[in-house]
């Protein structure tokens, strides 16, 4: 992996991407954004409960659960999705915040609907990616997405988020 700086417009550009093969269903697409040393985090509960080792989380996913993940939803029968979601998402306030050695980090602002037989769901909140090359194509290998309601009851999130 090269941590080659990503700019912000390719960034904005990744991320776009990304909300469009999830709200798309395209799940081997989605899928292949990752880099092998995944980790695709959604806390629960406060702020100060955002660590994956002491608290629970909505999702706290490495890359083979990503795999399994993404298995279950191409299965057709995932009962949480049967019929599958219908979602769209917008993605704003992109920013890149650091430059490491791992990748680069990026913040986001992002708001989800997500229609199912029980109505409409508005899913908000932040994401923030880190974002690496992988033979000269831009890789996320870590996607932590805190929403803005996390501390109260959350409903079914079976979708990608």
């Amino acid at each position: 992996m090269s941590a080659a700086r990503i700019t912000r417009d390719e960034a904005e550009r990744f991320l776009h991407a990304e909300a469009r093969l999830a709200d798309g269903h395209r799940y081997d697409d989605w899928e292949a954004l990752w880099t092998d040393d995944a980790l695709y985090w959604v806390p629960a509960g406060p702020e100060s409960a955002a660590d994956p080792d002491r608290y629970i989380s909505v999702i706290y996913d490495h890359r083979s659960r990503i795999a399994l993940r993404v298995a279950q939803l191409k299965t057709g029968k995932r009962h949480s999705q049967d019929p599958a979601s219908r979602v769209a998402r917008l993605i704003s306030n992109v920013e890149v915040t650091r430059d490491g050695e791992r990748g680069t980090d990026t913040r986001a602002t992002f708001i989800a609907m997500e229609s199912r037989s029980r109505g409409l769901t508005t899913w908000a909140g932040t994401v923030e990616h880190t974002l690496t090359r992988v033979d000269g194509v831009i890789r996320m290998s870590r996607k932590v997405v805190m929403l803005v309601n996390r501390d109260q009851p959350i409903p079914t999130l079976s979708f990608l988020i």
